[in-house]
């Protein structure tokens, strides 16, 4: 079990939202499109992930927050790649 301040249990954390979000909107929800947007639930998912580094820094947990930070944005990374297409 990964220590309570460490990056890789802040990056086991900060991919729950987004992975979350991917299972409800593309497995569960196909069609379903919010504010026709198909991109929200992932920036909802984004927004999390910001409550939750605030919170950790808050609490002095700067390594779990540095993980969740990583995982914010290889989650951003991914959906930019797969979800928006850029034309």
């Amino acid at each position: 079990m990964p220590a309570k301040n460490s990056v890789i249990t802040g990056f086991l954390i900060g991919m729950l939202p987004p992975a979350l979000a991917w299972l409800f909107f593309n497995v569960i929800y196909t069609n379903v499109v919010i504010l026709n947007k198909p991109t929200m639930p992932y920036f909802i998912a984004l927004g999390i992930n910001l409550v939750i580094i605030r919170i950790c820094n808050k609490k002095n947990t700067d390594d779990t927050g540095k993980g969740v930070m990583m995982a914010t944005f290889l989650s951003m990374l991914l959906l930019f790649i797969f979800k928006i297409r850029l034309t």
